[in-house]
């Protein structure tokens, strides 16, 4: 029992784990604004807020929060940031661009009556642009602020 306790009273796990619900929330908030609700946003990558950058970036403050930022876990949660974040914006996103490709090519295909190369349409939304990448680092750190702020300290 003290293992869930210990768990659940984590800052930091708190905090990246907040980091990532609040923004996958808001980008259920911002689709279902934009009439395109859809439950699988909850778990799907892509979109705004970046939840790659919300929950890395409150990893990294939350880390920074608790044990310093003059430690050696506040540099590898920073760079591990860096590095999720990085790729968040390249591979990621241009793997999106590639399938929005692919799919206007299965489309035109399909409309020409040519058999389609693949079956079921590509996943788009798998990385992000950089004001997706900022939104995200911004709620991310907001939410480490607020949760070391608020748990007790163990």
């Amino acid at each position: 029992m003290d293992i869930l306790l210990d768990l659940i009273t984590n800052k930091i796990l708190v905090s990246a784990a907040a980091g990532w619900f609040f923004a996958q929330a808001g980008k259920m908030l911002i689709d279902m604004v934009k009439g395109d609700f859809s439950v699988s946003r909850l778990t799907g990558g892509g979109g705004f807020p970046s939840a790659h950058s919300s929950t890395v970036c409150s990893l990294a403050a939350s880390t920074g929060l608790v044990c310093g930022f003059g430690g050696f876990e506040f540099v590898m949660a920073l760079f591990f940031a860096i590095i999720v974040m990085y790729d968040a914006r390249g591979v990621r996103y241009e793997t999106g661009q590639q399938a929005r490709i692919l799919n206007k090519l299965r489309k035109r295909d399909s409309e020409r009556g040519e058999e389609a190369l693949f079956d079921e349409p590509l996943e788009e939304k798998m990385g992000h642009t950089v004001p997706e990448l900022v939104a995200g680092a911004v709620l991310g750190i907001i939410v480490a602020i607020i949760v070391c702020g608020v748990l007790p300290a163990r």
